[in-house]
């Protein structure tokens, strides 16, 4: 399990004290990134002191934003001396202050570089092809921009909703063993949301879990697991770019704007190094070849023939321990069941996870006709050569 992760009850004592804390940074929420921003835009036009007015207003209601901080002693350094650069302290503090000063300046710098190179209007990330109306919401992270996108699954398609400043391993990305230092690379789900009165002070104003190590991560013998998306301590605004042991670190009040919105085992999490954004047009036409390829298993099984059925499965396919051989009769079962009849597929989302080989990782109510409902279930198909097979299959609600 990550260090992040080590959810340890806190001491009764200390419950009522953090809790009114955390309620008070809660409810001051207000957009301190964009503040900040404006801070900037203000030094940039040269208006020093509309800039440090702000500034001293801004750490006032947020005294632990370290970064607010630094910017504001060095508009108050500005007014008797050239300030070079963010962050520039006298001679004799610097070397003692580079390492904390230089994880400030990533800071400052991936804040930056997210505001100024936005997704385009309208656009999506691409591993998002298709999302039923029961996926309310997804996210998206973009390690290159230290940068978590919210978006709202409207009728219209997914919609860019919100966006925040996040933290990432020491060790950067691609998780391949415990203790690595590394947040995963993946598609993901929500799987629960901790009570933040059972966490310790560290994990903030709360905790969302994600299931790493998917079935992607377990085939690919990948370990370790805890990896949540938490808050910071009481006393801390934000972490670096790369600070935690694995987890995806946000700032209390965004992490309590994503909890409010979010839901659990519903809402897809793609961690990515980085995103790319394509059109809805653009994702769709990319869905086709597999839409066809699933359409043809849908058929084998709605036919009852055994033979073309497996035909769409992996020699290495793996059902929560089950190889194909010990599975293949619980699917025989379920063909038996079916006795010819169609089945359908009801609130169908395909997500893409394209790294040393192409995925997809389905989820769909298959319902037999002349029934009202069906279970829940989840597939993963790996593209090998111009065919897709299936090695994970299992029932998920």
């Amino acid at each position: 399990m990550s260090t992040d992760a080590s959810a340890r009850k806190k001491p009764a004592t200390k419950a009522k004290p953090v809790a009114t804390v955390k309620q008070k940074q809660a409810a001051n929420a207000d957009l301190a990134e964009a503040r900040l921003m404006g801070i900037y835009q203000l030094m940039a036009k040269a208006q020093g002191r509309e800039a440090l007015a702000q500034a001293e207003q801004l750490v006032k209601d947020h005294p632990h934003f370290q970064l607010a901080q630094l910017v504001y002693g060095d508009l108050l350094a500005a007014r008797t001396r050239p300030v070079r650069m963010v962050g520039d302290v006298p001679e004799p503090m610097r070397k003692a202050a580079a390492p904390v000063l230089n994880q400030l300046r990533d800071e400052s710098q991936m804040r930056l570089k997210a505001l100024r190179e936005r997704p385009p209007s309208g656009a999506l990330p691409s591993q998002f092809l298709a999302l039923s109306a029961r996926n309310k919401h997804a996210i998206a992270i973009d390690a290159s921009r230290s940068r978590l996108y919210l978006l709202e699954n409207r009728p219209t398609g997914l919609t860019l909703i919100a966006d925040y400043y996040v933290s990432i391993g020491k060790s950067g990305l691609s998780k391949n063993a415990e203790g690595d230092l590394r947040t995963p690379m993946g598609v993901y789900f929500i799987t629960s949301n901790l009570d933040p009165k059972s966490l310790k002070d560290f994990y903030g104003s709360g905790a969302l879990p994600i299931n790493y190590p998917n079935v992607l991560d377990n085939l690919r013998g990948k370990t370790g697991g805890g990896i949540w998306l938490h808050g910071t301590p009481p006393g801390q605004f934000s972490r670096p770019p790369l600070a935690t042991d694995g987890c995806v670190v946000l700032a209390n009040p965004d992490l309590m704007a994503l909890i409010r919105t979010v839901e659990v085992r519903t809402t897809p999490v793609v961690i990515s190094q980085s995103l790319k954004w394509v059109t809805p047009s653009t994702a769709r036409s990319e869905s086709k070849p597999f839409e066809q390829a699933l359409t043809a298993w849908q058929n084998a099984k709605s036919s009852g023939n055994m033979n073309q059925v497996l035909s769409f499965y992996s020699p290495s396919f793996n059902s929560n321990g089950k190889s194909l051989t010990e599975w293949t009769p619980a699917l025989r079962s379920e063909l038996n069941k079916v006795q010819g009849r169609a089945i359908q597929l009801k609130d169908l989302s395909l997500l893409r996870w394209t790294d040393s080989a192409d995925t997809m990782v389905v989820t769909f109510g298959e319902v037999t006709d002349g029934t009202r409902t069906g279970p829940t279930k989840r597939q993963y198909w790996v593209r090998q050569g111009s065919d897709w097979k299936i090695f994970y299959e299992g029932v998920i609600g």
